[in-house]
């Protein structure tokens, strides 16, 4: 089935990649871009199916508008990736407030604008075909605590929670709801998809927060997974009649939320008699 796709953050990264994958299997795709140069480069892919649409996320009068337009060029809508976003890195206390806002504006607020924007469109795609589908991309961050990535961590554990909810919210419709999970892939997150403290403190330099940028420096070429894999996996998560709530890319993923959840698990046991000793 003919599909047709609304992608936010198609420069780069796993946005660029998954928009090629869809246009090369012959689907209709708009993908967001932040600058106008970027438009015709990206619609040359597929000229007729490939529609650049100008949007900064952050903008969230532009939204509505631009999301409206962009679904009339494609004439409905069958799929939404929440894409656009980047890593911000530093210890809590390191960061100011106009970097917090600007991250959590970005990664959560962008994708919970787009969404809601988005919805019309879906329904009314949900009623016709065989369901509409939500890409919302998260991180090992979304789920993993990270020190020197702790807003990065609040941005992607909201995006997290509303995905939750959002599913079960559209359920009724027809709409799949699907949280991203990726690990460590050869992207360009690493090297450029990412953001550092402007004011890094010295008090954080030797401890495992104030390590990150040496870390995130050879992020890009030590990462083991290999992007186009793991899009061809998400194509066939939007092509599954049942897609996962989640959906981890990577073993390195897999095993760190495996320990997350062991641990969880753990803190409930243990402390489970004095939990429950506070009923009435």
């Amino acid at each position: 089935m003919t599909r047709k796709w609304l992608i936010t953050g198609v420069s780069s990264g796993f946005g660029q990649e998954l928009a090629k994958a869809a246009l090369d299997r012959g689907d209709h795709v708009a993908g967001t871009l932040r600058q106008t140069g970027q438009i015709a480069e990206f619609e040359a892919l597929a000229p007729g199916r490939a529609h650049g649409v100008l949007l900064d996320v952050t903008d969230a009068d532009a939204i509505a508008p631009v999301v409206t337009a962009a679904v009339n060029r494609l004439g409905g809508l069958d799929v939404l990736v929440n894409n656009a976003g980047y890593g911000m890195f530093g210890c809590i206390e390191e960061l100011s407030d106009g970097e917090i806002r600007h991250c959590m504006e970005t990664n959560f607020f962008g994708t919970l604008g787009v969404t809601r924007a988005a919805l019309p469109a879906l329904r009314q795609s949900a009623e016709r075909e065989a369901g509409a589908r939500i890409l919302n991309f998260s991180s090992l961050a979304g789920m993993c605590g990270i020190p020197g990535v702790g807003i990065y961590n609040a941005a992607k554990f909201a995006v997290e929670g509303l995905s939750e909810a959002l599913a079960i919210e559209l359920a009724p419709f027809g709409i799949h709801t699907t949280i991203v999970e990726p690990g460590g892939f050869r992207t360009k997150f690493g090297s450029g998809s990412q953001r550092m403290a402007a004011q890094p403190m010295g008090e954080y330099a030797e401890t495992p927060g104030g390590q990150i940028p040496k870390l995130m420096a050879k992020f890009a070429d030590r990462a083991i997974g290999d992007p186009a894999k793991a899009v061809r996996a998400l194509l066939a998560i939007i092509d599954t009649p049942s897609p996962p709530l989640r959906f981890a890319i990577g073993a390195d993923v897999n095993k760190a939320i495996t320990r997350k959840l062991a641990q969880v698990a753990q803190d409930i046991e243990t402390w489970r008699e004095l939990s429950e000793a506070t009923a009435l």
